[in-house]
């Protein structure tokens, strides 16, 4: 039971630093362009992998996108406070 506990915090810190850079390179390109769109949904495909991989229902999605969006939005400011 607790192997699950730390696959799940495994799967989400992941989602949540693999999308720190993403968002950092996010905010230094034109807002709807090409690639801000990619720099939002590259790490989608990553994240559908560890989740599979490691076996966690589909039920965990949400907490999965509310942590993912933390690291793009924690990136993004980091580049923002770089350019300020």
């Amino acid at each position: 039971m607790d192997s699950i506990y730390i696959l799940l915090l495994g799967v989400t810190l992941a989602a949540f630093v693999l999308n720190l850079p993403f968002g950092y390179m996010r905010t230094s390109t034109k807002k709807f362009s090409v690639m801000w769109f990619l720099y939002i949904h590259l790490p989608i495909p990553f994240i559908f992998v560890l989740r599979k991989l490691g076996g966690l229902s589909y039920k965990i999605i949400p907490i999965l996108v509310f942590v993912a969006l933390l690291g793009q939005l924690l990136g993004g400011r980091f580049n923002k406070k770089r350019i300020s």
